[in-house]
């Protein structure tokens, strides 16, 4: 199952979340169009919660589905089968994969009620397995990793059913895909020419064609005021983006969130920073109600220290926007601080929501794989650069499933400890 696993990933969008996945034998990546609609260029995720920008290549909106081209994730093979000669019946069981809600990775176990269930002029396979919306774009597949259907939840007025994109049809998509540059195109469905430029009417057969398929979504006036200023300190935006009007990315080791809520109207930047410690709450409780750090807040929510700043809404139109975006980015980058600070000085364990350096410090570089009979028992210390290296080798032996998940977590904690 962590084979399959590691070929699906969340979708991330100014819209929303969704889920895709690579399929094996081909570079790209498969969502629902729906999941990218009014993007062309997205955030994927894997379950390190590493993101990678990608780009929309192919999109169909009547069949909905669409590529992407994961430039940094080209040379990862995907491991989903599939086969055009599949049997696929009723009563056969089906798990759906993906990422409800955006929350963290599932997989969902039903039945097939209907293999060829006719829906809005086409014809879906039909489960009674949970889907919710995040779960869209991402593969209902069968017990022995084979593709049955794409996983769809645009529609929404039926309860306790789920549909799916039959295999048949993605294959279809999948073979007449011949392309490997990273050109936005929309594929005609009557006459399965591709497009690669806006217009009303097919070049190829006349049909029509929605010109808002080449259009991106408008970014609000928020939007824009933000992104500029992730990208002033070195953040890109696409990456950022968590839905609309809301980003959440980590700067170092602190996870950020800057949002807005339609009935405030104000800007909000946050970082859960550190769990609060079991006992001498005394001198970090004084640090925290001296208002330390202004104009942000520290405060204290469900045991966890979080600093904050808010401004209304309209200030950002204001002859102070200029400060206020110098608010936004110096809060990113004290955040980072901060949560050393309360760790070195108070012993605050970190937030769960922190990214673990270390984690940061094994992806950086790509050792050449070790050998299958390799395994990483002895974990005596010789040198920091011997430990790092063992972190490198244990992560890529967990990745080609020579040990598993327990192992792998086992092993890398005796190793962390010698650091």
């Amino acid at each position: 199952m962590n084979k399959i696993k590691n070929s699906i990933y969340k979708i991330i969008t100014a819209g929303g979340s969704g889920t895709g996945f690579k399929v094996a034998g081909h570079d790209f990546m498969i969502t629902n169009y729906h999941v990218v609609e009014g993007s062309k260029t997205v955030a994927v995720e894997d379950h390190n919660m590493n993101r990678y920008l990608a780009n929309v290549v192919m999109v169909n909106p009547e069949v909905d589905l669409a590529f992407l081209q994961v430039k940094d994730l080209l040379s990862k093979p995907g491991t989903i089968k599939i086969d055009a000669s599949m049997q696929v019946e009723n009563m056969q069981k089906v798990y759906i994969n993906g990422f409800p809600f955006g929350m963290p990775f599932t997989v969902t176990e039903g039945i097939i009620s209907s293999v060829s269930q006719p829906m809005n002029g086409r014809e879906y396979i039909q489960t009674d397995a949970a889907v919710n919306p995040g779960n869209s774009g991402g593969p209902m597949l069968d017990k022995d990793g084979y593709l049955i259907a794409v996983t769809t939840s645009k529609f929404t007025q039926a309860d306790n059913v789920g549909f799916g994109i039959k295999f048949t049809d993605v294959i279809k998509e999948i073979n007449d895909y011949t392309f490997n540059d990273a050109q936005y195109r929309l594929k005609c469905n009557s006459c399965d020419n591709y497009i690669d430029e806006e217009t009303e009417f097919c070049p190829y057969c006349g049909a029509n064609i929605n010109p808002s398929v080449f259009e991106e979504f408008e970014k609000s006036h928020f939007a824009v005021f933000t992104e500029e200023a992730l990208q002033e300190i070195g953040q890109n935006p696409v990456l950022c983006r968590a839905g609309r009007d809301y980003w959440e990315f980590h700067q170092g080791s602190a996870l950020v969130r800057i949002f807005t809520t339609s009935n405030n109207n104000y800007l909000f930047a946050t970082s859960p920073l550190n769990q609060l410690p079991k006992g001498n709450l005394d001198g970090l409780l004084t640090y925290i109600n001296s208002n330390p750090v202004p104009p942000y807040e520290l405060a204290i929510f469900k045991n966890k220290i979080f600093v904050s700043y808010r401004t209304h809404l309209s200030d950002i139109y204001s002859e102070y926007k200029d400060e206020i975006k110098k608010y936004l980015k110096d809060l990113v980058l004290k955040a980072d601080e901060l949560d050393d600070f309360f760790k070195n000085e108070y012993h605050c364990e970190m937030s769960l929501e922190s990214k673990n350096i270390d984690h940061e410090a094994i992806e950086m570089v790509k050792y050449e794989a070790a050998a299958n009979e390799e395994v990483v028992d002895n974990v005596q210390a010789h040198t920091e650069s011997n430990i790092v290296d063992k972190l490198k080798k244990l992560k890529e032996l967990f990745e080609m499933e020579l040990i598993n998940e327990a192992e792998y977590h086992e092993k890398k904690m005796d190793l962390l400890e010698l650091l």
